[in-house]
């Protein structure tokens, strides 16, 4: 049932992954949002104190790794990312720098703070090393949002790389969506450095068809030309489901051909159940929620290397979908990427997955 910590030496680079294995098997014990918040929580009111968040860093940032990308006129220490949905309300930024992380994607944030969808809403699948999430766009909403973000950068002087992830309310009719994404977009300008759109989460209803080329022209035109006025535009970049048709997807790759979308995250959450080993009762239970993990790296990364071949890397493009190792970032990156995103892998695999991540890539 559990790891056999002694025959691991505590200096070898598998220690802190047992440990926490042998810690995960308890947090697993507990619901998926309890632990979440239980674990974020006690991590950030330990980053409080400058010796434990000092403590935190040295354990899990990656050291003697130069690994800088410059991307949309951004410098991100590292590639690998941590994707929306995480940290939805911008509350843990201290914790996930002091991670590693090279780059953390806040929301999804919509314009008016909603509650989101009914609890339980996040399951675990353990033998597909998967979640299923039907959240809901839970957040504080983007004025609040916002200000914290104000008062963590004044405070940190972080030079951590943000990315805002908005969408729309649950209650905006689609016709009206663009009008959300502009109020997010327009609140959260000053206090992020990249700005994400997305149309693809399976658990607000209707909000796929905003996928469709017509009703994205209207949202992505309109922040576009909004950004083209301010003397310092942001990156603009739009966050697409696995599950598009080939029909879709190039509609998706022309439009952003068209108005120069500066980048493309492939993907989201998938709404297909196909290959999992869970009982079919258990995966009933989770509902329709969108599912993340090991079973959607194969299909996000054939869908990221279809993009990179269409547009012939003139977009760049992040993954996310299934990032748990080395390996697998490897296969994202020889499939078109120049970032990465993890979010399930780092439920999965710990706080030391940037590093490990990081040492392979590097060698060390």
């Amino acid at each position: 049932m559990f790891p056999e910590v002694h025959r691991v030496k505590t200096g070898s680079p598998n220690f802190a992954r047992l440990m926490y294995k042998l810690i995960r098997h308890i947090l697993f014990l507990f619901p998926p949002e309890f632990t979440h918040h239980f674990s974020m929580s006690s991590l950030r009111l330990a980053c409080r104190f400058s010796a434990a968040r000092s403590i935190l860093a040295s354990a899990f940032r990656p050291g003697g790794v130069s690994m800088h990308r410059n991307l949309f006129g951004l410098d991100f220490s590292n590639p690998v990312g941590l994707g929306a949905g995480f940290d939805k309300n911008a509350q843990y930024l201290t914790v996930l720098e002091a991670l590693g992380f090279g780059f953390v994607e806040i929301g999804t944030v919509t314009p008016v703070a909603q509650s989101g969808n009914e609890k339980p809403r996040l399951f675990r699948l353990p033998k597909d090393q998967a979640l299923i999430n039907r959240m809901g766009f839970n957040n504080d909403g983007a004025e609040v949002i916002a200000e914290r973000l104000r008062r963590w950068r004044t405070r940190s002087k972080s030079k951590l790389i943000i990315g805002g992830n908005i969408g729309k309310n649950k209650i905006t009719a689609n016709e009206d969506a663009w009008r959300d994404y502009e109020t997010s977009f327009l609140r959260l300008f000053d206090v992020v450095d990249y700005f994400v759109v997305n149309v693809s989460s399976p658990n607000t209803p209707g909000l796929r068809e905003l996928q469709e080329k017509d009703s994205l022209a209207k949202i992505l035109g309109n922040l576009q030309t909004i950004n083209s006025n301010r003397v310092h535009p942001r990156p603009i970049l739009l966050k697409i489901a696995p599950d598009l048709s080939r029909e879709q997807l190039d509609d998706v790759i022309d439009l952003a051909l068209e108005i120069g979308l500066d980048g493309l995250i492939i993907a989201n959450t998938t709404i297909s159940r196909e290959g999992l080993t869970t009982s079919r009762e258990r995966i009933e239970d989770a509902g329709n929620g969108g599912l993340s993990g090991k079973p959607l790296m194969e299909k996000s990364t054939e869908v990221l290397r279809y993009v990179a071949g269409r547009t012939q890397n003139k977009i760049p493009l992040v993954a996310s979908g299934g990032i748990f190792t080395c390996e697998d970032a490897q296969k994202k990156f020889a499939a078109g990427a120049y970032l990465i995103q993890v979010w399930t892998g780092f439920i999965y695999e710990g706080p030391a997955i940037v590093k490990r991540i990081l040492g392979g890539l590097s060698g060390r």
